[in-house]
């Protein structure tokens, strides 16, 4: 049973792997959790899918795909904000247009090149065992990144997620925080696409975020928990990617999305809401009002 755990890491590729994974895995979870706090789950599959535009665009031309997803996905998050405020159209709308339009012109472009269906598996799908050195720091700097703005300005996020209006009244600066929250997911859905790839990057940033909110009540506990079941689906995906031989990026995501499952049949809040239920008392057969 020890040789099942110990033998993957004695690998080169799995350790530059699970670095990889888990630093995408880390930022994932904390800015995942203002995410679905705010409604905006939808926000990050949207950045994903648009930014395979830039991916196109950069594998045309032999550049860095990572490179290019990001060069197109931070003006992509604040052209969301941006188009949203100015024109009156709600943001889910505009995302809606953002994730069909970006993902339609990057498959058009990625068509134009003769050899490209090896690649676009990666770029779809990713390709986390094969992520070099460069790619765990381009990672680790983006990750390390999120992860400091998001402690500069904890008190701001936290206040204007649970009450933009009161927050404006007391000074607060919402409206840049309304575009700095998709900036913040856009890095961090770039810093995802090697793990799990463009099309399953929402499950990364969103499937742990909502477990999380099952397992703890105050914002603090709730980030804690989503970052650790990031990281225990992170593990759990690419051991049975190697000892299975799976894909790596499908496991993680079926890994992440088991262990919401589980958190729903076992959550504290469900038996608690339950017993409640149960000791409330009868009148006609009916439960009587508070």
């Amino acid at each position: 049973m020890l040789d099942l755990i110990i033998e993957p890491m004695q690998y080169g590729f799995m350790q530059r792997a699970l670095l990889v994974s888990a630093l995408a895995a880390t930022a994932c979870g904390v800015v995942g959790t203002f995410v679905v706090l705010r409604g905006l789950a939808f926000l990050g599959d949207a950045i994903a899918h648009s930014a395979l535009t830039g991916m196109a665009v950069a594998f045309l031309f032999g550049a860095n795909i990572f490179l290019g997803a990001l060069l197109w996905a931070v003006p992509a998050s604040l052209a969301i904000s941006a188009a949203s405020r100015r024109s009156g159209i709600r943001m889910d709308a505009v995302i809606g247009v953002l994730f069909a339009g970006g993902f339609a012109v990057g498959v058009i472009i990625i068509n134009t090149s003769a050899k490209y269906s090896g690649d676009l598996l990666g770029i779809l799908f990713g390709n986390v065992l094969g992520a070099s050195w460069y790619d765990v720091l381009a990672v680790g700097l983006l990750a390390g990144g999120v992860l400091l703005i998001v402690r500069l300005l904890y008190k701001e996020l936290v206040f204007t997620t649970y009450d933009s209006a009161v927050a404006e009244a007391s000074g607060l600066p919402v409206r840049f925080i309304e575009y700095l929250l998709p900036l913040l997911v856009a890095l961090t859905t770039v810093a995802a696409l090697k793990t799990v790839g463009n099309i399953m990057v929402m499950s990364l940033l969103v499937v742990p975020a909502v477990t999380g909110s099952l397992l703890a009540r105050r914002l603090s506990t709730i980030i804690a928990a989503t970052v650790g079941v990031a990281l225990a689906a992170i593990l759990i995906g690419l051991y049975l990617s190697f000892h299975l031989d799976l894909p790596t990026g499908p496991a993680i995501v079926v890994v992440s999305v088991a262990i919401l499952f589980s958190a729903v049949i076992l959550s504290p809040r469900r038996w608690t809401l339950l017993a409640r239920l149960r000791r409330r008392p009868q009148i006609g057969g009916l439960a009587a009002s508070d």
